[in-house]
Parts: C-alpha cells; sequence; structure tokens
C-alpha cells in the first residue's frame, strides 16, 4: 500500500476516494524509562528509551491506518498527518495519532 503526506501519487491516478481514516497509538512511559531518561537528561545526551517508544508508536499507528485503508478497499492513503501528544496526570502516556485519506489508485 502507497502511503504519502502528499495528496497526489506521481504516476498514479486517484479513481475513487474512501474516507477519513486513522490510526492511534497511546502508550505508557514505565519508571524504567523515566529513570533512564532523568539520567540522560542531567548528563546530556539522547534517551534512547524514549526514542525507541516513540517509533515503536509511530510504526504501529501507520500499520494501523493502512490495515483501516485496506479493510475500506483503498490501495492507497494520501495526505498522511502524524501528532504525537503527551497525556495523563504526570504526562506519562504518549500519544501518536495518524489520519489520511483513504483513496484507490490505478
Amino acid at each position: 500500500m502507497i502511503v504519502t503526506t502528499t495528496q497526489t501519487i506521481e504516476g498514479k491516478r486517484i479513481v475513487e476516494y474512501r474516507g477519513i481514516v486513522f490510526g492511534e497509538v497511546v502508550a505508557g512511559v514505565d519508571f524504567v524509562k523515566d529513570f533512564t531518561a532523568g539520567l540522560t537528561n542531567f548528563f546530556g545526551g539522547r534517551s534512547g528509551s524514549y526514542e525507541d517508544e516513540l517509533v515503536r508508536a509511530r510504526l504501529t499507528a501507520l500499520q494501523e491506518l493502512q490495515e483501516r485503508a485496506a479493510d475500506c478497499g483503498a490501495n492507497a492513503v494520501v495526505g498522511v498527518d502524524v501528532d504525537y501528544e503527551v497525556l495523563g496526570a504526570n504526562n506519562g502516556m504518549l500519544m501518536v495519532s495518524a489520519s489520511g485519506t483513504a483513496v484507490v489508485v490505478e
């Protein structure tokens, strides 16, 4: 399945619009990740544990988006947008949402 942030797909013609589709993931951040991120904050550098969680959440949201597009008969998704939010009382949850327009291309 073609998934793109653009409104068109070069060399393809959109023949049908199937609607807006979404993929959402809410991931919790655990104590170990908080602790290691705190050390990284103190000593400097990048937080690999948070980065890994972010990548995993984004890939899962995009996979869910593709599955929902396929469920409605689409073979591509255009205009994809990925958003990130921090949720929870102590900002302990990460939400990644992906949205786009499911289309049929030929």
